[in-house]
């Protein structure tokens, strides 16, 4: 019979003595990356069987690669505990500091814009000196930016520490799923480089419960809350001072003794010979093209089809999880819970943890279906989920709006809110509020008067001044007016958690950690980063302002037409990428963009048994 030698790739052939059994082999395409099919003629079923063979010396590996992951994902636990943080942190600021709703958009989007910044940076830094190396420059950068906040005494302070937090977002949210994805083994580069946005979104859910804890020292509260950041960070420069380089990088800076050392100690094994073979074949083959194109990676990103389309469909992905409004839930979901109706500002931050809660566990739930379902089936099942929880969110925030309690009386001393006749159109307007009394039967004796200055939990005259007494049952709503329809509003928030959680908050870094060959890996996943930032740098400083100008339902049914687009999207570009070696996704892309959803068919070597 025709053999595969371990280590080469010579064929022998056997003596053609045929005793019970005749072997027929088909090599099209021999290659130690090609898989084995195995066909047997006394299986009833006539099912092609993959030969694990080759397969098994891939899944050995230890403890270490789960410590290199687990160390890498507090690059993501800082992305998800800023990002959860500021939300409830923002209600106590506004107070401390008299912010205003533009200073408010500018302390949440500095960050953002930053780190849009240093993730286009990031992917220069990424190839000059590695990812390590990055990634230890990104927690120093943080935590002195955790700092910065926790001290600060006036406004300025607070944009100079978010900008700065910015800087190690930008730089860690763009290298950690690559150092990840480099270093994995292909059977757990999915659930490794999802374990990192497990971190992100846990780092949301210990925000949310750091928030609550807080919420009750109105003075200093939100010192700790921004300070306490720069303990991970820490823990993560010390952590990364003892983890190897990225073997890939290694191999492509001309130190292969060294990555051939850094890959047995991951894998567990000494059996890595060709895995190293094809790093290396791969960074030879980049090499001479590099030579041939120029210097210029971007034009040859632009001048590679396949490459060219895989950015493309990284970028797609990137853009759409920011556009599906993600971060409208999470650095406002304190505020989206208060327009639902609920009146105390620690009840709405509590809740705001409870949904983060829900976004960690279901983020669980993608470890488990990543390697099963695949990143394709996740992707579209949650864009779907996404797009029916927006629609319920959308519903709910119109019926509370065209049933909101009418403005039944007027009030002496008030000359700038008494124009309004319903509640909705009252609490639009900034600088008013609905004051109203509950007996248990819904609202009645409702009042449009303006705040006491920046004291938004009374108004300036009539009943719910805080000086002329406060009647029992007298309630001042600021921005959120009474509703049955409330529940729609935490439903929608929760339901959305649980289907974006899975699929669109993972799989975009996961999918984008992979599609792309090295040459191309760092610039790639810089543009693809540095695409997510400002798309959400888009939502985070238009959300407030959209909700003021087409209304919150308006604003809703907006992104539900946006999900609906990504879900064309996705359905017509994305393949599917489990299993597959980093060194052979280039080949996904190799057809006309809309056809990249549709399967390749395998190039199995079949091997014949007849009896």
């Amino acid at each position: 019979m025709l053999q595969e030698e371990d280590d080469n790739e010579d064929y022998e052939l056997d003596d053609l003595n045929m005793s019970s059994s005749e072997t027929v082999s088909l090599l099209p395409d021999p290659s130690p990356r090609m898989g084995r099919a195995n066909y047997n003629a006394d299986t009833s079923d006539g099912s092609v069987q993959m030969d694990t063979k080759s397969e098994d010396k891939t899944k050995s590996g230890g403890w270490f690669i789960y410590i290199l992951s687990f160390f890498s994902a507090i690059g993501g636990f800082l992305f998800g505990y800023d990002t959860g943080v500021v939300s409830g942190a923002m209600l106590l600021l506004k107070d401390k500091f008299k912010l205003t709703s533009f200073e408010e958009e500018i302390i949440v989007s500095v960050t953002i814009g930053f780190a849009f910044l240093f993730a286009l940076i990031g992917g220069w830094m990424n190839d000059k000196f590695g990812r390590k190396l990055t990634t230890i420059i990104a927690s120093f950068v943080f935590t002195i930016g955790a700092g910065v906040l926790a001290a600060a005494y006036a406004t300025w302070m607070l944009i100079v520490g978010r900008a700065i937090l910015g800087i190690g977002i930008g730089l860690a949210s763009m290298t950690v799923p690559v150092y990840i994805a480099e270093c994995a083994p292909p059977h757990l580069r999915g659930r490794l480089v999802t374990m990192n946005n497990l971190f992100i979104t846990g780092g949301q859910c210990i925000a949310s419960i750091v928030d609550g804890l807080f919420s009750y020292d109105k003075e200093n509260g939100w010192r700790y809350m921004l300070g306490i950041a720069a303990v991970p960070s820490i823990v993560q420069m010390i952590g990364f001072l003892f983890l190897p380089e990225s073997p890939r990088w290694l191999v492509a800076n001309g130190k292969s003794d060294r990555a051939r050392v850094v890959l047995e100690n991951i894998r567990g094994s000494k059996q890595i010979n060709d895995e190293m073979r094809e790093v290396e074949r791969v960074v030879e083959e980049d090499k001479r093209e590099k030579e041939l194109s120029g210097s210029n990676v971007f034009m040859k990103i632009m001048r590679t089809p396949a490459v060219r389309k895989a950015l493309i469909v990284g970028c797609g992905l990137q853009l759409f999880q920011q556009l599906s409004g993600i971060n409208t839930v999470m650095y406002y979901s304190a505020t989206i819970i208060k327009m639902s109706g609920v009146r105390k500002q620690s009840d709405a931050i509590w809740l705001a943890a409870g949904t983060a809660g829900v976004n960690f566990v279901f983020t669980i739930v993608a470890l488990f279906l990543v390697e099963r379902l695949g990143r394709r089936k996740l992707i579209i099942s949650s864009l779907f989920g996404v797009l029916i929880s927006l629609a319920l969110l959308a519903v709910g925030f119109q019926l509370a709006a065209f049933n909101s309690p009418p403005v039944t009386m007027s009030e002496a001393g008030d000359e700038y809110c008494h124009g309004y006749t319903w509640c909705e159109g009252c609490i639009e307007n900034i600088e008013c509020g609905f004051c109203y009394n509950d007996f248990g039967q819904g609202p009645v004796n409702g009042s449009c008067l303006p705040i006491d200055g920046d004291d938004s939990g009374h108004s300036k005259v009539g009943r719910c001044n805080a000086t002329t007494g406060e009647e029992p049952d007298l309630i001042f709503a600021y921005q959120y007016c009474p509703t049955d329809y409330s529940w729609m509003g935490i439903a929608g928030l929760g339901l959305y958690l649980m289907f974006f959680a899975p699929g669109m908050g993972p799989m975009p870094w996961t999918i984008n950690s992979e599609i792309y060959p090295l040459w191309a890996r760092s610039t790639c996943n810089s543009l693809s980063t540095a695409t997510n930032w400002l798309s959400n740098l888009l939502v985070s400083m238009s959300f407030l302002t959209l909700t003021e100008t087409i209304t919150k339902y308006g604003t809703y049914w907006l992104f539900v037409g946006i999900v609906s687009l990504g879900l064309l999207f996705m359905l017509l570009t994305l393949p599917e990428t489990r299993g597959v070696s980093l060194e052979e996704v280039e080949t996904l892309f190799s057809g006309p963009l809309c056809s990249c959803s549709k399967p390749k068919p395998p190039d199995y070597t079949i091997e014949k048994t007849i009896s």
